[in-house]
């Protein structure tokens, strides 16, 4: 009878009311109007033809400015820098300063770039997710690594639809799908935790996928929200150093 009465409370959930909960679980108003987030760590790379890893990032960074405005989900928005390091050693660099994609061979072209974030940028759409002009709707629940997931499809004003997998206990945004130029693109969060003095929960192991295979596997050691960043961080111009408290 206990069972039963827990499956009709789920089932009564609205993807609406799935998306309330799992923002607030995020973090709230902070995880919601976050300005800026900095995050590093390591991360390994690899192929598609071979169980081996390809490269590893002993020094993995990313820098991120937030459009408050964001309506669109799979599209360059705000900026971001990326910087991937073994040991002294620069594997590579891309950014994009809020009009133009570049990386250490140079200026992107507007295609080629569009192309990229098509296949990257996603996640953030969700804080979005209930205001005008976007719609989410549940489809079948499933579950990952265990456990079990509210699965919400959110379309954003555009038309452009993103699969969000929302952990049925803690309501931790579990897993991200979308299709991209590279194919389904999945991502998958785990090991989470709180920031130190903030309700900000953070995923420290990010696992990506496209068409099902492993594509790189991100461990985030450390996170910090809302700090002040140069503008020039996001320019072509700019150098940053592969030590890992290099900027």
């Amino acid at each position: 009878m206990l069972s039963m009465i827990g499956l009709a409370a789920a089932a009564a959930l609205s993807a609406e009311d799935i998306l309330d909960r799992a923002a607030e679980a995020a973090g709230g108003a902070e995880w919601l109007n976050a300005r800026t987030l900095v995050l590093s760590g390591t991360a390994t790379f690899y192929g598609t033809a071979s169980p081996e890893p390809r490269s590893r990032a002993t020094d993995y960074r990313m820098w991120r400015v937030f459009d408050p405005e964001r309506q669109t989900a799979h599209g360059a928005e705000g900026k971001v820098r990326i910087l991937a390091c073994d040991g002294a050693r620069r594997l590579f660099t891309v950014g994009y300063d809020g009009t133009t994609t570049w990386t250490e061979r140079g200026v992107t072209p507007k295609a080629e770039a569009d192309a990229f974030w098509a296949s990257n940028f996603g996640f953030g759409i969700i804080r979005h997710a209930r205001k005008a002009g976007f719609k989410a709707e549940r489809v079948p629940d499933d579950a990952l690594a265990g456990h079990p997931l509210y699965m919400v499809r959110l379309t954003d004003p555009a038309g452009t639809q993103t699969l969000f997998g929302i952990d049925q206990q803690s309501f931790a945004i579990r897993m991200m799908g979308f299709a991209s130029p590279r194919g389904w693109h999945v991502r998958t969060y785990d090991d989470f935790y709180r920031l130190p003095g903030s309700p900000w929960l953070q995923a420290r192991k990010v696992t990506l996928y496209y068409n099902g295979v492993k594509s790189n596997e991100v461990l985030w050691e450390d996170a910090r929200v809302n700090e002040a960043l140069a503008d020039n961080i996001f320019t072509p111009s700019s150098t940053l150093s592969c030590a890992p408290d290099g900027r």
